[in-house]
C-alpha cells in the first residue's frame, strides 16, 4: 500500500521538488492550499499529469491559521509523513508584517503539531528550519550545536517552531525532525528573492527589457545550494529510525556580489554597469554571514550536494532567459 504524504507550502518551490520526489517513489501526495480569489500553482502545473494516474497527488483546502480545519484534514488523510513547508518566508518582508509572519510561520507550526495529537495518529514530522535562526552568528561555520541568534521577526517564529518542534519530540515521543536549510535557489524560486530577482533580471537587461536592477546589501554573504537536492535530505530524514536535528548546507559561502558577477559574467555583461543599491532594501537589522557545516547530514543521512555555486547560477540564468524567450514567442504567435 502506498505511503500517504502530507504537504504544507505545497505550492512553492521546496514543495513543487518535494512533491516530484514523493511521487516519483510512489507516494500519494496531499497538499494544503490556501483558498483564494486567484491560482497560485504555476509550480505544480508540470507535475500532474492526468495521463499518469498512478502518479497520485491531491490538493485539499486548509490554512495554517486554522488549527481545526488541520485536525479534520489529517484525521481524514490520515498521512504517514508530514512536511511543514508553509511560511511567510520572506525575511525582509517580515519586518514589514512581523504579526502576520509569526502568526503563520512560528503559530502555524504549534497547530500543526496540536492537529496531529488531536487526531490520535503519529506521523512522522518534517520542521522547516532556516539558518536564518543563526543570525549574528556565534560561530563559522554553523552546525546543529550553534547557537541561535535571529535577527528578523521571520528568524524569531522559525526559532519558536524549531523548539516546540523538538518539544514535541520529548514530550509526545513523536518522530519530529528539524531541516536547519541553509540558502538554496532554484529556477523555481520565488521572483521576489534576491537570487531570482537578479537571475530574471539578467534575462530582460540582455533582451533590452530592462535597463538597472536594484538591490539592498551587496556584501551579504550565504551559503546557497540546489533546491532541487535540498528536498531530498528532507525524505531522508523521515526514513530515519530516530528522529534528529541535521544541517543542510553546501559548506561554501559566497556574497551577493558573487552572485552578480557569475550571473551577468554567463550572458557576456559587466553588472556594475546595470546594479544600483536602494536603501529600502535594507534590513532593519542584517544577517552579513552563513555558512552551514552539513557533515552530519553526509554521515548518518548519506546526503551531500552536489550542484556547486556557479553551477546553479549559470542554469538559474539559463531558465530565466529561456523563459522569456519562450513568453516572448508565446506573445507574438497570439498577436499574430
Amino acid at each position: 500500500m502506498a505511503k500517504k504524504a502530507l504537504i504544507t507550502g505545497i505550492t512553492g518551490q521546496d514543495g513543487s521538488y518535494l512533491t516530484e520526489l514523493l511521487l516519483d517513489k510512489g507516494y500519494e501526495v496531499y497538499g494544503i492550499v490556501r483558498r483564494a480569489s486567484t491560482f497560485n500553482r504555476g509550480r505544480l502545473d508540470s507535475i500532474y499529469d492526468p495521463h499518469k494516474p498512478d502518479r497520485k497527488m491531491f490538493l485539499e483546502y486548509g490554512d495554517l491559521s486554522d488549527g481545526s480545519g488541520l485536525a479534520r484534514l489529517i484525521a481524514k488523510i490520515q498521512p504517514d509523513e508530514i512536511y511543514n513547508l508553509a511560511a511567510q518566508s520572506h525575511v525582509r518582508v517580515s519586518f514589514d508584517v512581523p504579526e502576520y509572519t509569526t502568526d503563520v510561520t512560528g503559530t502555524g507550526t504549534i497547530r500543526l503539531l496540536e492537529a496531529i495529537r488531536e487526531a490520535g495518529i503519529k506521523p512522522k514530522f518534517y520542521q522547516a528550519s532556516s539558518s536564518e535562526m543563526y543570525g549574528k552568528v556565534m560561530e563559522v561555520p554553523q552546525t546543529e550545536k550553534t547557537p541561535f541568534y535571529p535577527r528578523s521577526p521571520y528568524a524569531c517564529a522559525k526559532v519558536f517552531s524549531y523548539w516546540i518542534t523538538v518539544n514535541y519530540r520529548e514530550s509526545y515521543g513523536l518522530h519530529a525532525s528539524n531541516g536547519i536549510l541553509f540558502n538554496h535557489e532554484s529556477p523555481r524560486r520565488g521572483e521576489t528573492f534576491v537570487t531570482r530577482k537578479i537571475t530574471r533580471a539578467v534575462a530582460h537587461i540582455k533582451a533590452g527589457l530592462q535597463k538597472k536592477l536594484a538591490l539592498g546589501n551587496l556584501d551579504a554573504k550565504r551559503d546557497w545550494g540546489y533546491a532541487k537536492e535540498y528536498v531530498e535530505a528532507m525524505w531522508l530524514m523521515l526514513q530515519q529510525p530516530e528522529p534528529d536535528d541535521y544541517v543542510v548546507a553546501t559548506n561554501e559561502t559566497h556574497s551577493i556580489r558573487e552572485f552578480l558577477e557569475a550571473a551577468f559574467g554567463h550572458v557576456g555583461l559587466d553588472w556594475k554597469k546595470y546594479v544600483e543599491t536602494d536603501p529600502r532594501y535594507y534590513r532593519p537589522a542584517e544577517v552579513d554571514l552563513l555558512i552551514g557545516d552539513s557533515s552530519k547530514a553526509k554521515k548518518k543521512l548519506g546526503w551531500e550536494p552536489k550542484t556547486k555555486f556557479t553551477e546553479l547560477v549559470k542554469l538559474m540564468v539559463d531558465a530565466d532567459v529561456k523563459l522569456l524567450k519562450d513568453h516572448m514567442e508565446g506573445r507574438a504567435k497570439v498577436t499574430l
